[in-house]
């Protein structure tokens, strides 16, 4: 399948301060990352919360643009279009937000929330009309329901409201950022699940970012497992779930009931089994890798530089020493 994003690269950095010394530093919240999404498929990212998965998704739509890094979009670089170009250019690209409170306003109806894009692209009102109803009914909800408010929804009702604004500007690329995570799992499941039916109806595009591992398991054709604003190992889902490799993703599997790595976890010391406890922030590089403290493995190899993604067999990506030195 040819590829419809390419990030080449990306890095985001934020100003900040050093906690008891008070010199400024660099908050690098997204640190040189490179991957490639397929047209008509899904792209999970799953990382911890902080980890810079949304940052990510922002700088990918240049919503907060990039540092540094290259974005390119359906073979089209978006830091090389003007500001105008880039509007037009952001009907193809969308992004659903994780709290549909947030993203609807309160004192608006939701046919006027939904027409708001329609108006901007200059829709005739008669035709506007019809086409908040085509995509009330796509997603679910009851046509006869447009006048109401947010509050009069439910949870779900209003993520599927959400959805439908994304769609009215017919984009061809969607950025689901932990859109179920604040829903009941019995909701989650219905959204999930008019997701990909309209993945398949629409012939969309797809970047899932998410904490879950099994729902990004579930979903995506390709998982990235991102730690502190990098990526740290990629595969097809299959052989990733089948065959985890860096340390940090056994660590992940740990967590989930029903997947144990059978390597030993990264929280456990190979001498005498005792937790390494939290992480020491003096003790991670500079320019080393950034899951040193807590790898079990570690030593001055690691401390000196990052290792980018090498192929470790099957396409399965991973940027750990270890692993490529039969380590691990």
């Amino acid at each position: 399948m040819a590829g419809l994003i390419e990030i080449i690269d990306l890095q985001k950095h934020f100003p900040g301060r050093g906690l008891f010394t008070g010199k400024k530093r660099k908050v690098r919240a997204v640190d040189g990352v490179s991957f490639t999404i397929a047209k008509k498929s899904i792209f999970g990212l799953v990382g911890e919360s902080g980890c810079g998965k949304t940052t990510l998704s922002r700088a990918l739509l240049y919503l907060d643009p990039p540092t540094a890094g290259s974005i390119s979009f359906d073979s089209v670089r978006l830091g090389e279009l003007r500001a105008r170009e880039l509007r037009n250019f952001r009907r193809r690209m969308q992004i659903v937000f994780q709290d549909p409170n947030s993203a609807l306003d309160p004192k608006m109806r939701i046919d006027r929330s939904i027409a708001e894009g329609l108006i901007n692209n200059g829709m005739a009102a008669d035709r506007r009309e019809e086409r908040i109803i085509e995509l009330l009914k796509l997603v679910g909800i009851s046509p006869a329901h447009r006048s109401r408010y947010p509050h009069e929804f439910s949870g779900g009702q209003k993520q599927r409201i959400v959805i439908a604004r994304a769609l009215s500007m017919e984009p061809e690329f969607l950025v689901l950022d932990e859109p179920v995570s604040n829903l009941d799992v019995s909701i989650q499941a219905q959204i999930i699940n008019l997701l990909l039916d309209l993945k398949e109806e629409l012939s969309l595009t797809y970047l899932f970012i998410s904490h879950d591992l099994n729902l990004v398991a579930y979903l995506s054709d390709t998982i990235a497992v991102m730690y502190q604003g990098r990526i740290v190992e990629q595969a097809a889902t299959e052989e990733l779930m089948s065959r985890p490799l860096h340390p940090y993703t056994l660590k992940l599997f740990s967590s989930v009931p029903g997947l144990k790595g059978e390597r030993l976890l990264p929280d456990q010391d190979i001498e005498d089994g005792k937790s390494r406890g939290p992480v020491n922030i003096s003790r991670v590089p500079a320019g080393g890798c950034p899951y040193f403290s807590q790898c079990p493995e570690g030593d001055s190899q690691c401390t000196e530089s990052a290792l980018e993604l090498s192929d470790s067999g099957k396409g399965h990506l991973t940027a750990c020493f270890k692993i490529n030195t039969g380590v691990l």
